[in-house]
Formats: structure tokens, sequence, C-alpha cells
């Protein structure tokens, strides 16, 4: 029931503005949806829009992104319909990192309908020497208001944004994306903590965005939902991109937990081909209901496994032609394909015409993969990815019964060489005359991936910098003069660092949290 004591709240995440911006057919895909979420919360009379992360799909958009981003926002979120709910917390505290720490409808030079209230992602994360990220600019703009941000390595308190409409008092409670293994461990070492309103604690709807590994991808690589507070109500959960919007109770901390997932496919996974949703979330006093909206602007995306030795009666390796008998077989599959997304788009003129197709083929047992490339041109008029329709995978033991396809394919599709770990592989196998004194491998990696991901182009001579620094520093402290005095005390810190980092005790700007950027 909407009146005055109803929150109404938009809820999407993983947006990625500015994905395949440069495709032809692709190219304003991501644009066309963050509008279509937009008019949706402007229809709905929404009190503010929350965002769960990677609003932007590069960690510095382009021009042209960022100019469609800001004029989106410019278009639906600015205008002369009042706001009817008040902030109650501290905003210096909850936007601590702005020039401007207030919420943006109640700045007086700027004319806001609907504020939108977002976290980073993993792709938008601060980086660089001033650690800003686009968030920032679209925050200065006054379009955005970044929340969740947190400064200190040693420690997290995540203080909420306390919100009132009439009866109903809101915390909302964000932290943008930390490194996985990073906050595992702060978690298990009891250093976050999520502060609460000191009066009528029982009275507040608790809110909590995180952006976040959900599924286990390593021992410490993920966030298991129990290490989150029992208090909260509802977690919105970014990063994960797979549509699973209903709200699921989580039975051990009695909280629930919605996954939007992304708005649009950036990889060519299962996952990836469950229809796409935002969420439009009610909230009076402490009761909640969340209506999933399908978005109508996503690019169809249609996913088949096929698996080769399943169909000994159409064919085997020792048949003549085999390869052409697959390959016509396999052209059946995607025909079908295309042709069920024709009737599934019947009647929606938002729903781009080509759709994604992609046909994943298990050929282990003697079976040869076919040429790829050409097989996918056959349909180059007709599919939004010409180029890599079909998908080859094969087991390696090709006697080992029981296996699971779909983790197969999703392991050998998402494996590839990180470049954090080519720096340390390097280093363990290079001669002692190129070992690393000064810097570590941990350090040199991040440095080095923020330079290939982020483009971050001044990472690694600003690491250098400052390690430099820091040994002088180390050096003149302890009074070492002699240069015979300088390399032992360097080996020393050099061991000394190492020992920790194996331990896992403490990375490399924990151990020195001056050096935040090179954990």
């Amino acid at each position: 029931l909407d009146d005055e004591d109803t929150f109404k709240i938009l809820i999407a995440t993983d947006i990625h503005l500015g994905y395949l911006e440069k495709d032809a057919v692709r190219g304003n895909d991501t644009f066309n949806t963050f509008d279509e979420i937009l008019k949706c919360a402007k229809q709905n009379q929404v009190d503010f829009i929350l965002l769960g992360g990677d609003l932007f799909h590069e960690n510095k958009p382009s021009r042209r992104c960022l100019h469609s981003c800001i004029s989106l926002l410019r278009k639906y979120c600015m205008g002369d319909t009042p706001i009817l709910f008040d902030v109650l917390s501290d905003q210096a505290v909850n936007f601590s990192n702005s020039k401007f720490p207030w919420v943006n409808y109640q700045d007086e030079n700027l004319n806001i309908s609907i504020p939108v209230f977002s976290v980073h992602g993993n792709h938008d994360d601060p980086t660089g020497a001033d650690g800003l990220c686009a968030l920032d600019l679209l925050s200065s703009a006054g379009l955005v208001n970044h929340f969740g941000r947190s400064q200190s390595v040693e420690r997290i308190e995540i203080s909420p944004v306390l919100l009132q409409k009439g009866s109903t008092k809101l915390a909302l409670y964000g932290i943008g994306s930390i490194p996985d293994e990073r906050l595992y461990r702060m978690f298990v070492n009891n250093q976050v903590t999520m502060l609460r309103p000191k009066e009528d604690q029982d009275q507040w709807f608790n809110l909590f965005t995180i952006h976040q590994n959900r599924s286990k991808h390593g021992a410490t690589n993920y966030i298991p939902e129990q290490f989150l507070d029992d208090f909260l109500d509802l977690v919105v959960w970014g990063h994960e991109h797979e549509c699973l919007i209903n709200p699921s109770r989580n039975e051990q901390r009695l909280f629930y937990v919605t996954q939007p997932g992304s708005s649009v496919a950036t990889s060519l996974s299962p996952g990836e081909a469950v229809k796409k949703h935002i969420g439009l979330l009610r909230v009076k006093g402490r009761k909640m209901n969340l209506q999933k909206i399908p978005l109508h602007t996503v690019r169809q995306f249609f996913i088949q496994d096929l698996v080769l030795s399943e169909h000994p009666d159409l064919f085997n390796p020792d048949m003549p032609k085999v390869n052409q008998r697959v390959e016509a077989f396999c052209q059946e599959k995607v025909e079908a394909m295309i042709e069920e997304a024709e009737r599934d788009r019947l009647g929606n003129p938002l729903t781009p015409e080509k759709p994604l197709i992609r046909l994943r083929v298990d050929y282990s047992g003697g079976f040869e993969a076919f040429n790829a490339t050409r097989f996918s041109q056959k349909f180059v008029e007709q599919v939004a990815n010409p180029k890599d329709v079909v998908h080859f995978i094969r087991q390696k033991d090709v006697g080992e019964e029981g296996v699971d396809f779909g983790q197969l394919l999703s392991h050998s599709s998402t494996e590839g060489l990180r470049v954090e770990d080519l720096v340390k592989e390097y280093f363990l196998t290079a001669e002692k005359t190129v070992q690393l004194s000064l810097l570590t491998e941990q350090g040199m990696g991040k440095a080095v991936q923020e330079y290939v991901d982020k483009e971050e182009k001044d990472a690694i001579e600003e690491l250098i910098r400052y390690q430099l620094e820091k040994t002088q520093r180390h050096l003149q402290q302890r009074g070492v003069l002699t240069e015979e005095e300088i390399d032992q005390e360097v080996q020393r810190m050099e061991r000394g660092g190492r020992h920790l980092q194996q331990r896992g005790v403490l990375t490399e700007e924990e151990i020195d949290h001056e050096g935040e950027r090179w954990g």
C-alpha cells in the first residue's frame, strides 16, 4: 500500500554502462537498459534508487559513456517533484569522502526529484593516488550519492544513512567492493562493525547493500551470508550476475537476501541467460514487499549444452564425414534457438532484434572440433555474437564417468591467467640476481594489475616511490649509515615482511597502512 509512511525504492545492480560500447550491434545495449531502469523509477514515483555497484564496466569510462550516463541521470532524476523523506544521520560521516558531504537533494543549488544512492563495485572501484572512481565524478556533479566507502584497512565501521518517511524509519547500510580475501579475513578477525542507531533500535528497517562474491570461489574468496549481522532485514547482493531477485531467507541469521543480477550479459554463461529483472521494494514499518519488474530492453540470450558422446545413434568418431554430420547437427540446434528467440520476442518492440546464442559442445571421446569461427559466420545476420556462437570443450580424462558437464564448462571457460599471478610466478622462478628486495611480489602484482586492468599508468611508479620513501624513513629511524648496514637492514625488512605475508597474518598494506593501494 503506497501512502505517506511507505518507502518505495527501485533496486538495481551491475548495469555495466559502456560494455562493448564500440560493438556495431551491441554498443547501445547498456545505455538503452539504463534508460529503461530510470524511466521505470520515474513512472513508479519511487522515493530513491539504490544501486549495488558496477554502474560502469570500465574503471575509466569513455567520454561517450560518461556523457550518456550524465544525460540520462539529468533527464530522469532532476525536476520539481518533492522529496518526501528526511535524512536523520550525520551526513558528514555518511559521505565523508565527498567534497559536498550531504545528500544531493538537500543542496540548494540542485533540483533533484529522484535521489540515487550507490556503492562502488569491483569494476568502478577507487584507484590512483587520490583514490577516486567514476562514481565520485557523478557525486561531485550532484547526480549520485556515493556511500559505503571504507578508508581504513585495519577496521571497517559501517555507519548507516538514516532515513525517515512518515512513521517508517530506514537504516541504509552499504559497503563498496573490497578484495574478497581481505574482507573475509576482516570479518573473521571481528574488524567489521555495523553501527546502529542509539534510540529505538527495534523500530528501524535495516537494509544492507554489498558487492562481493556470494558463491564460493575458494576457501576465502567469497563472503558467507552468516558473516553479516543478524539484525539486518534485507541484503541487496551485487556483483553476482544471475538474477535471483526473489528474496531468500537465511535460516541462520533470519534476514532475507535479494540478488537482482546484472542488467546486461557480460559473459555467455548460464547464469546470464536467466531473465533480467529489477526490483521495486516497498517498506512500511518493519514490513517489506519486493515486486520484480522484467526488463524489456535486454538482449535475449539462449544457451544450450551438447555432449556428442551422448548421441551414438547419430554419430561416432569412426563414421565417414563425421565432422560434417556434427556440424549439421549443431546448425540445427542453433537455428532452433534462433527460432525460439523470435517467438519469445513477438509483441515486444523494445527487445533488440538479434539475440545472443551460445552452443557449448563437449567433443570428448575421439571427436574433432570443426572451425568455430567459420561456423558462427553463417549466422552473422541473425545473431548479435557472430564470432563465438559455438564453444568447444573437452574433458581431460575421457574415461572418467559422471563428470558434471556444467561445472566442467564453467571452469574451462572462466579460468584464465591473472596478471598478478604471472608476476608472482616470474619472481619465484627468477635467478637471485633479479629477485625483488625492496618491493614484494604481492605489491608488484597489484601494481601491474592496476596498470593493465584499470589503466592506471602511474601505478608502478607510485608503488616504487612509496616503497622507497618508506624504506628511507625506516633506515633513518634505525640510524643506519654504512652500505653494509643498509644491505643487512633491507634484507631483514624483506624477510620480516615475507614471513608475515606467508603466514597470512598481514598484507603489505596492513604492515604499514599508508601503503593502502598495494596490499
